[in-house]
């Protein structure tokens, strides 16, 4: 039986709209990004959120890990409940939990080459380590995601954006994370590049048992890649399940629409 390494119960997430700043008679309000979100997590398994742009994907990804405040609801990780951490046990909790953002070249710093890029978060969690012992981590990483290690001195813009987001994997794994939070990894690149970076995910997956939580607006990359899969819809869900059943049988018509949505590449067959 696998285990639950991760439990989010009713998260609310709110941001104060700007209407106050040109309208100041009027009472400040605000926007619900995420409202009453909840899932399970389990060990090696891989969670798709799904659904168009604002709905609050990414909100919902960043409140996971303290990004951002939640307006109410609990983080429940390994047990233990995240909403009531400070900065200081969160500092810890975040060797284990990682993050793939969506625009690979603006995540990297272009001031660092890579081989400093991918070392910087074990320098940040273990400031005594030798210098030799992290080049050679940073060596064998580059070879996990697909990087020759003579390039560890070069800088990002000297890599196309598939290299770029191998370099975020890479810089994402080197804490051997048990959870890695990918917020649309794929969308900023060409199709043929998304199929090899999703496969390198899932062999990584397999290879270090990784737990995933994948964000896309396509739901044909959720189908590949996911386990289960919520649909979100300006901030709630409107439906979960099994990734084959949903799309077998969807019962919600903003899922429908969705999975409608997705282009056929056989022209005949549209």
């Amino acid at each position: 039986m696998k285990n639950k390494i991760l439990s989010v119960h009713n998260i609310k997430v709110h941001f104060f709209s700007n209407k106050q700043f040109y309208f100041p008679w009027q009472k400040r309000e605000f926007i619900k990004a995420v409202d009453d979100v909840s899932f399970d997590l389990f060990e090696g398994e891989t969670l798709g959120i799904v659904g168009e742009t604002g709905c609050g994907k990414s909100s919902l990804a960043r409140a996971i890990i303290k990004m951002i405040p939640i307006a109410s609801g609990k983080i429940m990780w390994m047990g233990e409940d995240l909403s009531a951490y400070n900065k200081t046990k969160m500092q810890k909790i975040r060797r284990e939990i990682q993050m793939i953002f969506q625009d690979p070249l603006a995540s990297l710093n272009p001031r660092m080459n890579i081989g400093e890029i991918i070392a910087e978060p074990l320098r940040t969690h273990y400031p005594k380590i030798a210098k030799n012992i992290i080049k050679d981590q940073v060596k064998e990483m580059m070879k996990k995601v697909g990087l020759l290690p003579n390039l560890i001195n070069r800088y990002p813009h000297e890599f196309s954006g598939g290299q770029c987001q191998r370099i975020g994997i890479a810089r994402a794994l080197i804490l051997k994370p048990k959870l890695i939070i990918c917020d649309e990894p794929v969308s900023a690149l060409d199709v043929s590049i998304q199929a090899q970076v999703i496969n390198l995910l899932k062999d990584l997956q397999k290879d270090l048992k990784l737990s995933l939580i994948f964000i896309t607006h396509d739901l044909s990359i959720a189908k590949h890649i996911a386990d289960n899969i919520l649909v979100l819809y300006f901030g709630k869900t409107v439906e979960m399940g099994l990734s084959k059943e949903l799309f077998n049988n969807p019962r919600h018509s903003y899922t429908k629409k969705l999975i409608s949505s997705v282009p056929i590449p056989e022209p005949r067959l549209r």
